[in-house]
Formats: C-alpha cells, structure tokens, sequence
C-alpha cells in the first residue's frame, strides 16, 4: 500500500492535511526555506549551499531572490541560467520542471494541487498533485498564476497578473485572466532588445 506521500508523487488522490509524514517533510522544507531566506544576500555563498539544500541540486546559473516559498523543495527542477524573482512560491505537490533560460517575475506562483469540488472530500483534508511543466527561454511577468497540470511551450512571455489555466504552445504571448495566447512570437524577427511587435 502506497504511503500518502508516495501517492502524491503519483498523481493520486493523497490526504495533505492529516498525514503526519507529509506533515514533517512540508515543515522541514519550510525551515530550509526560511533559513535560505534570512541570509544576507551579500553572502552569496551560503545562500547557494542553502539552496542547494532545500532544492536538491543548484543548476548553473540558477539565481533565487529571497524570499522564497516551498511546499517541499525537492520537486522543483531548474534547467541552466534560471532567474526568480522575491516572493515566488512553488506548491511542488507533483514535479515542477523549468527549462534553460527561464525569468520569472515577482509574486508568481506555480501551484500543483487541486483539491475536490465536493465540500466534504476537501474537508477530509484530500488533495491531488499535477506537474507543471515549463520550456527554454520563458519569461513570466510580475504576479502570473500557473494552475495544475499546465506545460507551457519555449519561447512563451506571460503577461503581469496573467493566470494560465491550460496549456500554452510555444513562442506565444499570454495575457490576461484567464491567459489568452494574444499572439504568436516570431524568435527571428524585430529588434530583440525592444518590446516593439
């Protein structure tokens, strides 16, 4: 029989608020998250020893602004060159995976869980857990939302306050609530260090 954590991880329905394995393991990635976050970000190199640790590894490049928010920290993946801005959380339930080259604002969130739509099952404390995934070369604007489940293409810009409900092909431009790909971007055309279309 699966533990609830290990169920979890599956993608089944799992209990997130009573089971005490989940419990501790949440309360210990939030204390790594918060020791990462107390550092003085002139000392650059304990940050990166505590965020190695509350991430598993520290691809090249990655670079976090404190604070930081987790559910776990172990289930999110960074490819090379990463930027986040303050105040990100990642409710890493399911696995939450970047690509290379990834920017994303302040205040976004990449949220995993979804829970019942049925009172009663949410009151049992039930959950379920759904990857996000994200492609090369995105940029999310200050305070987008990314719901369960959602892969979003390479190349793709989310516009400030967007919140991305569905998937999202590549090269598109997202805006909005919920996020409308408002048009496509061509990657060779125009002058790449302006927003002109």
């Amino acid at each position: 029989m699966l533990s609830h954590y290990e169920k979890m991880r599956a993608g089944q329905w799992y209990d997130a608020n009573y089971d005490p394995d989940i419990l501790a393991k949440r309360e210990a990635a939030k204390s790594r998250a918060h020791r990462f976050n107390q550092i003085d970000p002139a000392d650059r190199k304990e940050a990166e020893t505590a965020l190695a640790k509350l991430l598993g590894d520290l691809p090249e490049g990655l670079e976090v602004m404190a604070p930081l928010y987790v559910d776990y920290g172990d289930n999110i993946h960074f490819g090379k060159h990463c930027f986040v801005n303050h105040a990100c959380y990642f409710m890493d339930g399911a696995r939450i995976e970047f690509g290379d080259h990834v920017f994303i604002g302040p205040y976004c969130g990449f949220y995993t869980a979804a829970h019942p739509l049925r009172a009663e099952a949410r009151n049992a404390g039930l959950e379920q857990a759904r990857p996000i995934k994200v492609g090369s070369d995105c940029w999310f604007g200050a305070n987008v939302s990314v719901m369960p489940g959602v892969s979003i293409g390479s190349g793709s810009v989310i516009g400030a306050g967007s919140v991305v409900t569905k998937d999202i092909p590549e090269n598109s431009l997202v805006m909005g609530v919920p996020g409308q790909v408002i048009k496509t971007i061509d990657q060779d055309q125009g002058n790449s260090f302006t927003n002109e279309p």
